[in-house]
């Protein structure tokens, strides 16, 4: 049976994944919120949604469908709003008795988990999030490959991810530290989900670097060593990816090795949602470990680095 979904932040960039896996699984959207009205986007796939610009209105319209006929009452809310918004939108849908697929990062800090864990057991209803590089074929292969392994020494990883981006990215609320909680947590979550999920929990953390257009530092996993670096400096690009006109840059090396995850990105949320309706969903546990991290560097004091340092910092310190 279709399930009923709502969405906030339907004007944002990554609305479309999510607007896309909902139709690709056979379900329909009934209603979307953004305070922005450019959310044509939305006809491609749902012409029949209603859209709000106002929460309040949004809020009284769930209710509404909520109390007058349960047939018509949202099942899941997916959120896509800026990342200081994920926390409220959550506690929203757990209070019309919906269940939840919230865009990374969950929630921006440890704490706002422990009271989502709290209202998750009063509601009844399940806070997933989309942590889709660990539905990526290669990379899944990869984790089960490590699964049968006996690691006898630690991997040496290099994470680099550049992504180019204009000077409306610092005026956005992505520029703003306490609505995105920086570039670790806004660009980088996602790499450090999937390398803690490869090769084990945090022993060591390091910042070498932090600012408004790049960051970097050193981890110590429980089965790794990793150099990281990530970057919306346009000027920080490879020379070889510069000239192809590229604007992103994405590198992880496992002991000089690449490991080559560029193919098969274009339905992952899809496979998310999928997995999310078949009860297999990526819930606040395994959520924590990735937003415990990037809270820990987002507030660590910087250090001068060792031997440990990303090759791509030697340059910048």
């Amino acid at each position: 049976m279709a399930k009923n979904f709502a969405l906030t932040g339907a004007s944002g960039y990554v609305a479309p994944r999510h607007l896309r896996a909902i139709k690709e699984t056979g379900h329909r959207l009934v209603a979307a919120l953004d305070p922005h009205d450019s959310a044509g986007v939305i006809d491609s796939y749902f012409d029949d949604a209603v859209f709000f610009t106002e929460f309040e209105r949004f809020d009284r319209h769930i209710e509404k469908m909520r109390r007058l006929d349960g047939t018509n009452s949202i099942d899941y809310v997916s959120i896509c709003s800026p990342n200081y918004l994920h926390d409220a939108h959550a506690r929203f849908a757990l209070r019309v008795g919906a269940d939840v697929i919230c865009e990374k990062p969950l929630v921006l800090n440890p704490w706002n988990i422990d009271a989502l864990a709290e209202l998750e057991r009063e509601s009844g209803c399940r806070i997933y999030t989309v942590l889709q590089l660990r539905v990526h074929p290669s990379l899944a292969s990869l984790h089960e490959k490590i699964k049968t392994e006996k690691i006898t020494t630690k991997k040496d990883i290099e994470l680099t991810y550049i992504t180019s981006r204009g000077p409306w990215y610092l005026v956005s609320w992505k520029g703003q530290l306490e609505r995105s909680g920086g570039l670790a947590t806004n660009i980088g979550i996602h790499f450090f989900d999937l390398l803690m999920w490869l090769f084990g929990p945090v022993q060591t953390s390091e910042v070498h670097l932090a600012n408004s257009m790049k960051t970097g530092g050193y981890l110590e996993l429980q089965n790794a060593r990793v150099r990281w670096f990530l970057s919306i400096d346009k000027n920080d690009l490879p020379p070889e990816a510069a000239e192809k006109g590229q604007r992103t840059y994405r590198s992880i090396t496992i002991d000089r090795q690449e490991l080559e995850f560029s193919e098969g990105f274009t339905d992952l949320h899809t496979i998310v949602y999928r997995e999310t309706l078949a009860g297999r969903g990526f819930g606040l546990d395994d959520a924590r470990p990735s937003i415990e991290l990037v809270h820990d560097i987002r507030n660590a004091r910087v250090t001068a680095p060792g031997d440990n340092v990303h090759p791509a910092l030697q340059k910048l310190l």
